[in-house]
């Protein structure tokens, strides 16, 4: 299938067997949707998705200067096309089996979100009153079948196809790029953002430092409440993936910490405010910030995930702030995608709110900077600048955010 170098010889020295391998696999890992996946491959060429999906992602090399994720929705685009033929009618077996396979559209009888397993997801398909039985079969066997028979003797061919057709049409992409894009822009509830990176999520990122924390950032989304010149108040979202067994919590770093007293429980800087308690006291050393203990509900294993929320606040501060600054101390951030162009649903998001009173003359995104160059202003028609909208400003960081790095958003004052 390659030559010495690696290079393949294009969809016709793939054989169908070698896409049924490859889509059997996409289907069956159990924390990643399979747009995730694809998109790692592309991204990563010597990750195991990429060996697995060689045989989908490597015909998209056609499409040139295009972006992995563009290259990973052509291919979901055809997958979701050709299952969707497969089958008379939304009764057949084998595309109902397939779309539980690939986590595609729900029948209106199945009230809940796709489980993380194949087996979990064939289970459901007992809600579907007819389609596998009168009475409904006792055992997910008939799914099975339906499963294999649809991949083997449909799926597979199909797709083996159309992509030797597109080999010399890279042009032919577009209806099933549109498709895909279609499709995600309206999934809800079944992309949940746990499933937005593989099951490694921390692969091809910089190592972290010892005693790092043993997470993996999904999404961060941080929003910074400015009075006057200080940030007095932040709310911050996370949605972490445990690196190891046994993470019972994340150390969380207020804004400053002065104005706090161990004598006022009540004014302690971060505080929990969704899936998470505060156990642990807050510890200090002179000069620095405060660091909180967050504690989740129960220790995390390895690859599960966790959703967050807490809140760091000091009314007392009256320090001047110039930038929102957010340091990587765990395992790294996702890249960051937006949902309909404007919904954060991973990797890190800063948004500011200002004052009225004291808005800044200039505001831009910096990241893997030093203290000085993070203060000096990019030009005016430089991409890093930010537009400040009704006193808001926001920007997700659409890269990797690296461990023992800092990303954030600085700004100016008209009378710096």
């Amino acid at each position: 299938m390659t030559d010495p170098s690696g290079a393949r010889h294009g969809p016709s020295a793939t054989s169908t067997t070698e896409i049924e391998a490859a889509l059997r696999w996409l289907a069956t890992r159990r924390h990643t949707r399979p747009l995730a996946l694809l998109q790692h491959a592309v991204e990563e060429p010597e990750s195991e998705s990429a060996v697995q999906l060689e045989p989908l992602v490597a015909p998209t090399a056609s499409l040139g200067e295009s972006t992995p994720a563009a290259r990973a929705l052509a291919v979901w685009g055809l997958i979701i096309h050709a299952v969707n033929r497969i089958g008379s009618n939304e009764e057949s077996r084998r595309r109902n089996a397939l779309h539980a396979a690939f986590r595609l559209e729900r029948r209106p009888e199945i009230a809940e979100p796709w489980k993380s397993t194949l087996e979990g997801r064939f289970s459901q398909l007992l809600a579907l009153p007819g389609v596998f039985g009168d009475p409904p079969p006792t055992t997910t066997t008939p799914m099975h079948r339906a499963w294999r028979d649809g991949v083997v003797q449909k799926l597979a061919p199909m797709i083996r196809d159309h992509l030797v057709r597109l080999a010399g049409d890279p042009g032919g992409w577009e209806p099933y790029l549109a498709l895909a894009r279609s499709r995600e822009a309206g999934v809800g509830e079944n992309t949940p953002a746990a499933d937005v990176r593989p099951e490694d999520p921390a692969a091809g990122y910089r190592s972290p430092t010892e005693g790092a924390q043993p997470v993996f950032v999904v999404l961060f989304i941080t929003t910074v409440f400015m009075r006057h010149k200080t940030a007095f108040r932040r709310i911050t979202e996370r949605l972490v993936t445990a690196q190891e067994d046994g993470v019972d919590g994340y150390l969380a770093r207020a804004l400053t910490g002065f104005g706090w007293s161990a004598d006022d429980p009540s004014n302690i800087p971060v505080r929990p405010l969704w899936n998470c308690r505060l156990e642990d006291p807050v510890r200090s050393r002179t000069g620095e910030s405060l660091v909180t203990k967050l504690r989740f509900p129960r220790p995390l294993l390895r690859n599960e995930s966790h959703f967050f929320v807490s809140e760091a606040i000091d009314d007392h501060i009256t320090e001047e702030r110039r930038w929102v600054n957010v340091e990587i101390d765990h395992h790294g951030i996702a890249p960051g995608r937006l949902l309909n162009g404007h919904i954060p649903v991973s990797g890190l998001t800063i948004r500011i709110r200002f004052d009225d009173a004291e808005l800044p003359d200039a505001c831009w995104w910096y990241a893997e900077q030093s203290e000085r160059q993070r203060l000096t202003p990019p030009p005016r028609d430089d991409p890093r600048r930010l537009q400040i909208i009704d006193g808001n400003v926001e920007h997700t960081f659409t890269e990797r955010c690296h461990p023992r790095d800092n990303y954030g958003v600085a700004f100016s004052w008209p009378d710096s």
